[in-house]
């Protein structure tokens, strides 16, 4: 798994993405109460706004951490958006994505990186 200065997680599997936010992220936004997923077939440019999750706090922008072609939406998450709280890293994913460029995850962190980028 690679991690984003913007708190989103990527898990590659092939030229297939799995995105989500971290467990940092999910803490700071507190509980999640809505979630709105972007269409299948959209295409996103690293760092466009590809989908918005809002919670008790406050609404915040996902991010497309890489190039690609959204293949497949987290459905569960209209109906049960505390499961982003509840499994961040895990069944509270987003959204996947067909890679364009693989080369847009060479600058990501990995988890030991990641876990010191929130604790400066």
């Amino acid at each position: 798994m690679k991690y984003t200065e913007d708190h989103e997680w990527i898990k590659v599997d092939g030229d297939i993405a799995t995105i989500g936010i971290s467990v940092h992220a999910a803490g700071q936004l507190g509980d999640v109460v809505y979630v709105e997923l972007p269409d299948v077939d959209a295409e996103f440019d690293k760092g466009d706004d590809a989908a918005v999750v809002e919670s008790v706090k406050a609404a915040s922008e996902i991010y497309a951490p890489i190039s690609g072609v959204i293949t497949e939406v987290n459905e569960t998450l209209e109906n049960a958006p505390e499961t982003v709280n509840a499994a961040p890293e895990e069944g509270g994913w987003f959204f996947k994505m067909k890679i364009s460029d693989a080369s847009e995850l060479d600058g990501m962190m990995d988890a030991d990186a990641y876990k010191k980028f929130v604790e400066e």
